[in-house]
């Protein structure tokens, strides 16, 4: 078996690991472990998020993503997302739990004098509180739905992100469960994004079977396959350790491939049973396309009865 070696062949996506895996909240399948007082990755700072979002510029940088453990733990959020969206589209990834009315005003007061678009995304992973609760911790359900409604109310449309945790028979039925919470909770026109689980993390303590069933990619697999599909050839994401592969593999040292951007190497081997997520479902990490309200396993088909 010949495990195969990918290049960045251009810098579509680039992470920042903003608020390294401190997070407010511990969910039972998060990929890099995050949590309170989980401190494997530091905070960046805001002269560190600089330099390499002009270092970034300098390549093509297509669109910038914030992530943790949870960004708005980050004091100097705010002064980052400014820089973002001097030069690209900007994304947040979030829980949600700490964008009160305040951070929704200031978020929304952004995204309308910024050049590019500002996008949040908020992370649910039920369409009941005990379903979601049971995952994320207790209390997160409601101040999730709370802080969808503030996004949405002030025009900013938030996509909602869920780990699919549920069967291939229950997809149609959960996915109209979310539709039904969501536009209850106030948000007319509900945007969501499923994301396949990772065999990473907490993940493999919930679902040990992942493991099992895990496999590796092949230079066999890639041939006639598309890697522009696969995020190591176009995205990289910043640490306070340094710039890694992809978000996915921040917790795999060998994934580690420099110091910065500028003298990161931009070859990969794809040894990790999580490679072959990104083989199956494509960029997971990078934003639907603007044209569907539902991205996913089965999405066609899902958009198809929840529009009809």
């Amino acid at each position: 078996m010949t495990i195969p070696r990918v290049r960045l062949s251009h810098l579509d996506n680039l992470w920042f690991q903003v608020s390294g895996t401190l997070c407010n909240i511990a969910c039972k399948h998060c990929f890099n472990n995050s949590g309170p007082n989980v401190r494997t990755f530091g905070f960046l700072t805001v002269e560190q998020v600089r330099r390499e979002i002009e270092a970034a510029a300098r390549m093509g940088v297509k669109e910038m993503f914030f992530t943790g453990g949870e960004p708005f733990l980050h004091p100097q959020l705010v002064e980052m997302l400014k820089l973002s969206l001097e030069h690209a589209p900007t994304t947040v990834l979030t829980n949600g739990m700490l964008i009160n009315d305040r951070t929704a005003d200031r978020l929304a007061e952004f995204e309308r004098a910024a050049r590019y678009s500002l996008e949040i995304r908020i992370s649910l992973d039920g369409y009941t509180e005990a379903m979601n609760d049971a995952i994320r911790g207790m209390g997160v359900f409601r101040q999730a739905l709370a802080a969808t409604a503030r996004l949405s109310q002030r025009g900013l449309l938030p996509l909602v992100t869920i780990v699919r945790t549920w069967s291939e028979a229950e997809e149609l039925e959960t996915l109209a469960g979310f539709t039904r919470t969501l536009t209850a909770a106030g948000y007319a026109r509900p945007r969501i994004k499923v994301l396949p689980a990772l065999p990473l993390g907490r993940e493999l303590e919930r679902s040990p079977e992942l493991a099992e069933d895990a496999a590796f990619l092949t230079d066999e697999m890639l041939n006639g396959f598309d890697r522009d599909l696969l995020m190591c050839s176009n995205s990289r994401i910043v640490t306070d350790r340094g710039v890694w592969v992809c978000p996915l593999l921040v917790e795999k040292p060998d994934a580690r491939l420099g110091d910065s951007l500028e003298n990161a190497v931009p070859e990969y081997m794809l040894s990790h049973h999580a490679c072959v997520s990104c083989y199956h479902y494509g960029t997971i990490c990078s934003n639907p396309s603007a044209d569907g309200r539902i991205e996913g396993k089965a999405e066609n088909a899902t958009a198809t009865a929840l529009s009809g």
